[in-house]
């Protein structure tokens, strides 16, 4: 695996003005990218706490995480694990939204370097059906009321044998063509976008992101499934989002909306 080695010099030449702002960091490993900034939230304790939006990017995660706890594997080399602190004004409440919203970002930045992927509710990057790209989101308010996300990120660029053997799932995708780029000129592509994309939703929400997160949703029209730690909750039809960001199912009873939480969604069959 010959990677090309990541860079804060080298991110930062291919950054548009949108992310010009964003301080750059890049550590060689680290237990987890997201626990590193949210220790950096203003109010704590940390050193060096953050003052405006930072990406930390490791070349390897030893404790890598996903939604409820779950570990993320990667392998050094073999894909992007990041991490990117953003202050806003909107209120908590406003947030639902955020995680699908940060999806658009990177499904459209992906589709522009000609790797077509969809977005599963709510928080995955699918290509081919399977996962490439994970998002968790972690929020947190500073004393002075500014609601801080961190926004972390892990995508799979390609699938050495060990590490698809350490998953132990088939369901997981990564993209060959990808790990041909230089990582540094991808992560600048994706933060200049998701830089403009959180500019965006800090001021007008979700709302303008539902069409787009629409366009690119996985299994639209399937029969699927809401699990909760493994329980089905809810069936129907998946039918896209609103402009809050809940799933909408359509179900003999009729369509209801669904908010994600810890829920996962999986296709019915």
């Amino acid at each position: 695996m010959n990677a090309t080695p990541l860079s804060a010099d080298a991110i930062g030449q291919h950054l548009a003005t949108s992310a010009s702002h964003v301080s750059l960091e890049v550590v060689a490993s680290t237990g987890s990218t997201n626990a590193d900034l949210l220790a950096r939230v203003p109010g704590g304790t940390a050193a060096a706490p953050l003052r405006g939006p930072v990406l930390r990017i490791a070349e390897e995660q030893t404790a890598g995480r996903g939604r409820a706890g779950r570990p993320w594997l990667s392998a050094a080399g073999a894909s992007l694990t990041f991490s990117l602190a953003w202050p806003f004004r909107s209120p908590l409440q406003r947030m639902v939204g955020l995680p699908l919203a940060i999806g658009v970002a990177v499904a459209e930045t992906l589709g522009q370097l000609g790797v077509p992927v969809q977005l599963k509710w709510p928080n995955d990057v699918l290509k081919d059906g399977a996962k490439l790209a994970g998002i968790l989101v972690e929020t947190q308010s500073a004393p002075d009321g500014t609601v801080w996300a961190v926004i972390g990120c892990g995508m799979n660029l390609l699938m050495p044998d060990e590490l698809e053997a350490a998953i132990g799932r088939s369901d997981i995708s990564s993209a060959p063509w990808l790990a041909r780029m230089d990582r540094n000129a991808l992560m600048g592509q994706l933060l200049s976008r998701l830089a403009a994309v959180l500019a965006e939703f800090d001021d007008v929400g979700f709302a303008a992101f539902a069409e787009r997160w629409n366009a690119l949703q996985a299994w639209r029209g399937e029969q699927v499934n809401i699990l909760d730690h493994g329980n089905i909750l809810q069936q129907g039809l998946a039918a896209g989002v609103d402009e809050h960001g809940r799933l909408l199912l359509d179900t003999p009873a009729g369509r209801v909306a669904v908010l994600s939480g810890d829920l996962s969604l999986r296709l019915a069959s």
